[in-house]
């Protein structure tokens, strides 16, 4: 590989060269700036040979370095050649400063303004310019003109999603958000993000794994009309009568054409979030740029009735998917039948995939057994998949893309013997889930607000967990879904009622073990609070799958706490009942006894 790797990195050099560039910087991410990326645009793999998915590399005449965070430490040594990159820390290390030690003034700096966003060209632009450093907009990416056997994008058509799903039509979503572009003093915005346009016109798309999405740009007019700029092969029959009066279709290619058309017209985007080649085309034709959030974050993240019935019914579904593949997996460890990581995500696939509802994962399932569950972010596919051992934690999050709705859920599962410093961190790290679950917050409340709920436990214990305590999830679109969170780091954004969100503080312990307890919550009104002084809001919880009682310290946790998993249990019996039968009934009912 490393000699593949080495050609392809002289190649680049060569397109360097003829540039007259002495640098050029390759991101993780291509020019949707989404989460996932398709495999046509993987473009920092094919340069390297790393497989996360956070990452930047920047090729210099004779040297070049890969920058990646905490995560990839151990796998960037596995799958990228030290002699031929530098491994440097992407947080600890600026790119922009490090280009400034690296290079001599007049020097040029490589870029495609495709693949970032305008708030990173400005502040890189700035840092440079500081030691007279040039960046440079390239015209052609030297890794496209290089990549021969470059998969093709995905041609799957697009999918009408029906407007009983969605619960309003595009038009009325259109009208809506048109008037707040309008509010922003905008006469146009530009909808980059693929989940945000997807749920303007009620489409869903397979262009991007994990992500039921279409490739593709959007502009938004203030009166709701609409241009989408994508493949114009995947349109289905009948979509302009699916998406209703005003909207046009046209190939990706014209969309320079039209952005060269904005002058004097006043255009909504973020410089956070939208690719800055978008922003600088059309503000070199001579719009004026309104930086502002994507308008159709938060109405998008506000479910209304159909979307919230719709997750509820799928999280049913998926509920006795998961615990049909737990019933299976206590019987195998029962009978000492021990088996891969690998294997045991795919077999809970397997219990998915009899829903004729399920379209794939929402996620890369993270299935971890041991010391590998410390690793929050752990992938089995990054390396060996490791065998389970008797005596150990596994810990198993993952999620699915049903037509209905999206998942996501973890549970950590005891193999065999556990040590009761084991079941004491469990039950601190269920301490914060019931915490969040039960609580109960004015309007207004934001998640960062309500972080410390999940981790007071585990904090009056000398312990805490490096991740948020929730996030955002879509419907039937991206399980990651903005601009709701809970954590301390997160937007300070006031949670509304209808969105949805993750519940899953975790505890890890390096080398040894590691717990995380998720369910997804939606926010509603909270109506038991006889005589409240403000309008409150709580969570419901959507998620319905046994937690493992057997690594519950009950010694840990107070009354109003064991009633909280006693009902809990007796909810998921319940909901999930009806549909298991013979021995995985008899498993669901012991394991959702009271404690």
């Amino acid at each position: 590989m490393s000699n593949t790797i080495a050609t392809r990195l002289s190649a680049i050099r060569h397109e360097m060269a003829k540039s007259n560039l002495d640098a050029f910087i390759i991101p993780r991410a291509d020019e949707y700036l989404g989460e996932y990326v398709p495999a046509h645009n993987e473009r920092m793999l094919w340069t390297s040979g790393f497989t996360g998915s956070a990452g930047m590399i920047i090729v210099l005449k004779d040297t070049a370095a890969i920058f990646v965070d905490g995560r990839y430490t151990v796998q960037v040594r596995q799958q990228v050649d030290g002699e031929l990159f530098e491994y440097l820390s992407l947080h600890d290390t600026p790119q922009a400063q490090w280009l400034t030690e690296k290079l001599d003034a007049k020097s040029n700096v490589g870029f495609d303004a495709r693949l970032h966003t305008l708030s990173w060209f400005n502040s890189t632009l700035a840092t440079l310019h500081k030691a007279q450093i040039d960046l440079v907009a390239v015209k052609d990416n030297p890794i496209d003109l290089n990549w021969s056997d470059r998969p093709h994008a995905s041609n799957a058509p697009i999918m009408a999603f029906s407007e009983k799903s969605a619960g309003r039509s595009s038009i009325e979503k259109r009208t809506t958000i048109g008037a707040a572009v309008k509010a922003e003093g905008a006469d146009v915005a530009i909808i980059a993000a693929l989940d945000s346009f997807c749920w303007l016109l009620n489409i869903r798309g397979k262009d991007v794994p994990r992500l039921p999405v279409v490739l593709g740009t959007a502009l938004l007019y203030a009166n709701g009309d609409m241009l989408l700029f994508t493949d114009l092969s995947k349109l289905p029959a009948g979509i302009e009568q699916h998406v209703g009066a005003g909207v046009s279709f046209k190939a990706e290619a014209a969309l320079e054409a039209e952005l060269a058309k904005l002058s004097g017209v006043k255009v909504l985007a973020s410089p956070d979030t939208i690719n800055a080649w978008l922003q600088i085309t059309a503000k070199n034709a001579g719009a004026e740029l309104i930086a502002g959030a994507d308008p159709v974050a938060l109405p998008k993240a506000q479910k209304n009735d159909a979307e919230l019935s719709g997750m509820k019914a799928c999280h049913i579904r998926d509920g006795v998917a998961v615990s049909r593949f737990l019933a299976w997996l206590d019987t195998e460890v029962l009978a000492e039948r021990l088996y891969d990581e690998a294997l045991l995500a795919d077999k809970l696939e397997s219990f998915r995939l009899e829903d004729p509802l399920y379209q794939e994962p929402s996620f890369d399932t993270i299935s971890a057994t041991g010391a590998n569950a410390a690793m929050c972010h752990y992938n089995h596919n990054d390396g060996t998949p490791a065998q389970m051992e008797m005596n150990s934690i596994y810990l198993v999050d993952s999620g699915a893309q049903y037509l209905d709705g999206t998942t996501d859920v973890t549970r950590t599962i005891a193999i065999g013997d556990v040590t009761d410093e084991q079941r004491k961190m469990v039950t601190l790290v269920l301490k914060g889930h019931i915490a969040i679950d039960q609580a109960k917050f004015p309007q207004g409340t934001s998640g960062q607000q309500l972080d410390s709920f999940a981790r007071q436990h585990l904090w009056q214990h000398g312990f805490d967990f490096d991740h948020g305590t929730g996030h955002g999830v879509g419907h039937y679109l991206s399980v990651h879904e903005g601009p709701q969170g809970i954590g301390k780091n997160r937007t300070p954004v006031a949670l509304v009622a209808g969105m949805v969100l993750s519940n899953e503080p975790g505890y890890y312990r390096a080398n040894e073990f590691g717990i995380r307890l998720e369910n997804l919550v939606a926010v509603r009104p909270s109506v038991a609070l006889a005589n409240a002084e403000r309008e409150m809001l709580e969570f419901e919880a959507l998620t319905f799958i046994p937690m493992d009682a057997r690594l519950i310290d009950k010694n840990y946790l107070t009354n109003t706490e064991v009633n909280w998993f006693n009902q809990y249990h007796q909810l998921v019996r319940e909901k999930l009942s009806p549909h298991m039968q013979a021995d995985e009934l008899v498993w669901l009912n012991k394991v959702t006894a009271a404690i």
